[in-house]
């Protein structure tokens, strides 16, 4: 009994070194709201939800992350947007102030509304969103995740806004070990397809 101990001791033991010696990290996922292609930096505000299927990117204050050294643990470059939710069923827009650092809220009611539009919809195949029409003091967005094309009124507050208020950067999730410098990172919105 105590030689089959000790076989299972020694067997396991690589097992044991390894994980022992394994280097602690973490993993984090947030939205893109800047990103400086020239120093490889993203600034991203987390994700509080922990989970990618609805992220809830809500923690002040953004962080700066350095892109992977290596360029081979990396996916798609991001885009980056001030816009943090698009909540078709609530209707509501969040999006991250970069003037006051704040999180706000716009609440909306829509002027025109479409479901079921897939992205390969000509209503919104080659369009460029979102589409702001001073004139009329509408917002049109869309969303590939909710397949909706919602057209909303602003007031002028909101038209004087910069246009990436409405733009939504990409969610990337990233593995690191000294914080603010990524050893691997995702772009999720590209490779999932899941931007809101």
């Amino acid at each position: 009994m105590a030689k089959r101990g000790l076989l299972l001791l020694l067997a396991c033991a690589p097992l044991f070194f390894t994980l022992a010696c394994a280097k602690p990290g973490k993993v984090e996922q947030g939205r893109v709201i800047a990103y400086d292609k020239q120093n490889g930096v993203v600034t991203v505000i987390r994700d509080s939800s922990g989970g990618a299927e609805k992220p809830k990117n809500d923690v002040l204050p953004p962080i700066r992350v350095k892109i992977p050294q290596d360029r081979s643990e990396m996916g798609p470059l991001p885009d980056a947007g001030a816009r943090l939710l698009f909540d078709t069923q609530a209707r509501k827009v969040v999006f991250y102030d970069r003037a006051s650092g704040t999180i706000k809220t716009l609440a909306y009611a829509p002027v025109g509304e479409l479901a079921n539009v897939a992205k390969d919809d000509p209503r919104v195949k080659g369009a460029r969103f979102p589409i702001i029409d001073k004139e009329k003091k509408t917002v049109t967005l869309y969303s590939s995740r909710d397949k909706k094309l919602v057209t909303f009124g602003v007031t002028d507050e909101f038209l004087a806004m910069p246009v990436e208020i409405w733009k939504a950067g990409d969610d990337v999730r990233y593995f690191f070990e000294t914080p603010g410098q990524a050893l691997r990172m995702m772009n999720v919105t590209k490779t999932d397809v899941m931007k809101g």
